[in-house]
């Protein structure tokens, strides 16, 4: 109820405001008249930002008045105005190429699209993780954590929330890469992103309305329309691994409108060490590419953009055992059961993934009006999966799964009105997933086709000088038909016959054929707010309802997962989730001092976990058995970002974030939440000498105390007999607090052209830990500590 009251005040707040006698009012747009939202004005003390129609206030004292307006990626407007009385200032900016290079460290006034909780990751902190994975760059984002397999497969996890919540936007297209599966990192190349956001709120509702977590959106850079080349290169080298990775890119702009691009990386890196032994068959391969070309005219434009990803990534050799004692011994002994030297070798256990995405886009601009968007898009993953087999399939993977996905949207934007910004799009997604069965194993995950169509509208109004409401909604309809083959035992152990009897459509002895059908209707809105308390102080409020329909993993699941080493169980009984999640921010930003602080609280019915129930023996081994199943959920937490300036080249940077889950009907704690975690670096900048920046970073993570008890007993062979013995598979981690140093120098080279080196220290002092996130913590300690290597070549 306090919730409730909180935002009726909020959405119906008193707008008797009493402003000063000079306002100055006006747009900010490009060239082209495009409204550019988050324009920065300055005068004197005196601050705004414009919104997302380009339209800001700002009240000024009588007299001449220098004002700035920067934004970037544009040349900045430095202006004086004469200032009587109330005025108007609209202002066109210009493409400015040398600030696309230029590295922005950090941006102390907070993003924001309207109403959302949008937080970015800009260019120069992308490419500190140029030889990393898109879920490590986001750990720099609080509230937003990493769900690892070993230490290449990460996946980003928002307020405690992944894989299919968190819905990752490649360039405009959404990711389809079997995005399901706990240790599927997502498949694409960090090095393409030129700015990483993660938004909340109505404005994700455009992308998918079960973004229940919220969208990570990878936009590349702008190109300008002049005639232009630039590029850079980056090299980096890795102590811990003994390899590294090489990236390069290269951008052509031409005055006509005309842009092409290219981008390539190469990895390669060898079994990674934890301090007190070889973490054996985790090395990682990756060969990327990918290419662009375009044109910006007076009212349209189009695009082609075409990326090939490629990895080969190891499998903790240690995670897959033999029998159940040795299962039992490797959970609680802390100490693997292999251990071989070092090696570039990558052996079965390993994934072998291959993704291909291809987009053609048009727009059209209408003068007065908006911007009318058209986009295909293609992509092909196909996912290798192979345990260690013995024999003439010795080479053969276990899992063989092709999902190709073709998707449509047409979105349409309008500008007309300085008070009101409006936003439609409907999108349409056809799917087929092929498990080739040549495997000589019975596929995790069956043959299915999907059928998906999606509606929405977002509004954007100003509700006076300080208040802005954004509201959205959206339609999805889903359907999955699938070909699926039961062994009859399981079948019966599920007692399927009793609700499913008929989807069966063939007897083949041990196994029944069947053909399972599902259909969903999702509804998904949020209503939000911004509120501009004073120059310096905003306050976001957002309410919003997602929905998301079970995906196949949770519904087919039916075998050994062979990269996790586990045996996973889908439902068919399972529900779509549903989500009510209320959030508020207060953000405040001075010249020395911004600090974020954002609670929310979110209730999700029929919430689908993943949970241990027990062992299960095979002829390829013994492997620990996870249930899908659902709870009714409550998550509340807090996120909280500071930056201070308390010296002229000193700054501390701090973030904590907490998340508490429970299931409300056992009132028992959630699997698999984030530990409360609390960061803090303090950095020296001396921009005269060479750029000069020194960082140190506390990386502080505590100990989860709650936690569900899934623990079991099972019976081990001891000496001829069999002995009850208690396999502690809940049980999480101590605490850890590591430290990491960072270093980088700037040095001009030719004529628009510079070097950039960097050196850093992961883990400093070499501390064992195991992260409770990290599905092979069961097995071995983390990574140990990790020199690295940046060479940067811009020109």
């Amino acid at each position: 109820m306090r919730y409730f009251i909180a935002l009726v005040f909020l959405f119906i707040g008193n707008q008797s405001l009493v402003y000063s006698q000079n306002t100055v009012s006006g747009k900010i747009t490009s060239q082209k008249n495009e409204p550019l939202d988050g324009a920065h004005i300055h005068a004197g003390q005196h601050f705004a930002v414009s919104n997302p129609i380009g339209t800001f206030s700002i009240d000024l004292p009588s007299g001449q008045n220098r004002i700035v307006v920067s934004y970037i990626g544009y040349k900045t407007v430095d202006t004086l105005l004469n200032v009587t009385n109330d005025a108007v200032l609209n202002i066109k900016l210009k493409e400015d190429i040398s600030a696309l290079s230029n590295v922005v460290v950090k941006d102390k006034n907070i993003k924001t699209n309207a109403t959302s909780d949008r937080k970015e990751l800009k260019i120069a902190q992308l490419e500190k993780y140029s030889s990393g994975s898109l879920g490590d760059a986001l750990k720099e984002i609080s509230g937003v954590s990493s769900l690892k397999t070993g230490n290449t497969i990460v996946k980003p996890v928002i307020n405690g929330l992944h894989s299919s919540r968190v819905l990752i936007i490649n360039n405009n297209v959404r990711l389809e890469d079997q995005q399901w599966g706990l240790e599927h990192a997502p498949n694409l190349d960090i090095n393409t992103a030129g700015k990483v956001s993660v938004i909340k709120g109505a404005s994700g509702l455009q992308y998918g309305g079960d973004a229940i977590a919220g969208v990570v959106i990878i936009e590349p850079l702008p190109l300008p329309v002049k005639d232009t080349l630039y590029g850079k290169t980056i090299l980096n080298g890795a102590s811990n691994g003994r390899g590294g990775s090489i990236s390069s890119s290269l951008f052509k702009g031409y005055q006509s409108g005309w842009n092409w691009n290219l981008q390539g990386t190469f990895k390669y890196l060898g079994d990674v060490e934890a301090p007190d032994y070889v973490l054996s068959n985790t090395g990682n391969r990756e060969k990327n590419f990918s290419a662009g070309l375009g044109y910006k005219g007076e009212s349209s434009g189009y695009s082609a953009f075409f990326s090939y990803y490629n990895a080969t990534i190891g499998i903790l050799r240690a995670s897959h055992t033999g029998n159940i004692a040795d299962l039992v011994n490797a959970i609680d002994n802390g100490r693997p059961s292999t251990i071989n030297d070092f090696t570039y070798n990558i052996n079965a256990p390993k994934q072998e993934v291959q993704h291909y995405l291809g987009k053609l886009n048009y727009y059209q601009t209408f003068s007065n009006f908006g911007k009318l968007t058209f986009q295909y898009a293609f992509q092909l993953n196909n996912r290798l999966e192979y345990d260690i087999r013995r024999g003439v399939a010795k080479n053969k993977p276990s899992l063989d799964l092709s999902l190709s996905t073709h998707s449509m949207l047409v979105d349409l934007e309008t500008s007309s009105s300085e008070i009101s910004k409006y936003k439609f799009g409907i999108s349409g997604v056809y799917q087929n997933n092929v498990a080739d069965i040549d495997t000589g194993v019975r596929p995790l995950i069956p043959d299915y086709d999907k059928y998906e169509a999606g509606v929405y509208g977002i509004g954007t109004f100003a509700m006076g000088e300080k208040l802005e409401l954004e509201t959205g909604f959206r339609y999805d309809f889903s359907r999955i038909d699938a070909t699926k083959f039961y062994l009859k035992s399981r079948w019966n152990e599920r007692n399927y016959d009793a609700d499913f009897s008929d989807i069966i459509i063939g007897d083949f002895g041990t196994q029944w054929k069947t053909n399972p059908v599902f259909t969903y209707h999702n509804l998904s809105g949020s209503i939000g707010t911004k509120y501009q308390i004073n120059p310096k102080l905003k306050w976001f409020s957002n309410l919003s309802l997602a929905s998301r329909s079970p995906n196949p993993s949770e519904l087919f699941s039916d075998g050994l997962h062979h990269s996790t080493g586990q045996i996973e169980l889908g439902d068919l009984r399972l529900e779509k989730e549903k989500a009510v999640k209320i959030s508020t921010a207060f953000a405040y930003s001075s010249d020395k001092f911004a600090f974020e602080v954002n609670p929310y609280l979110n209730l999700i019915n029929d919430f689908t976990l993943l949970e241990p129930t027990g062992l299960e023996q095979s002829n390829r081994g013994a492997f620990p058995v996870w249930d899908y199943r659902q709870v009714n959920a409550r998550m509340m937490g807090i996120d909280v970002s500071a930056d201070y300036d308390f010296a002229k080249n000193l700054n501390y940077h701090s973030t904590f974030a907490y998340v508490y889950g429970e299931d409300q009907d056992s009132k028992e704690a959630l699997i698999d939440m984030p530990p409360v975690n609390w960061n803090n670096e303090i950095q020296f900048r001396k921009q005269n000498w060479n750029n000069l920046i020194l960082g140190l970073k506390s990386e502080l993570v505590f100990t989860q105390k709650r936690f569900p008890d899934n623990d079991f007993i099972v019976d081990v062979p001891v000496d001829g007999e069999f002995v009850p013995t208690l396999v502690a598979i809940s049980r999480p981690p101590k605490g850890y607090n590591q430290l990491h140093f960072s270093s980088e120098m700037s040095f001009a080279t030719f004529e628009k052209s510079k070097i950039t080196i960097g050196f850093n220290i992961q883990n400093i002092f070499n501390t064992n830990y195991r992260d409770y996130l990290n599905r092979t913590r069961f097995y071995v300690d983390d990574m140990g500590r990790n020199f690295t290597v940046q060479l940067k070549f811009n020109y």
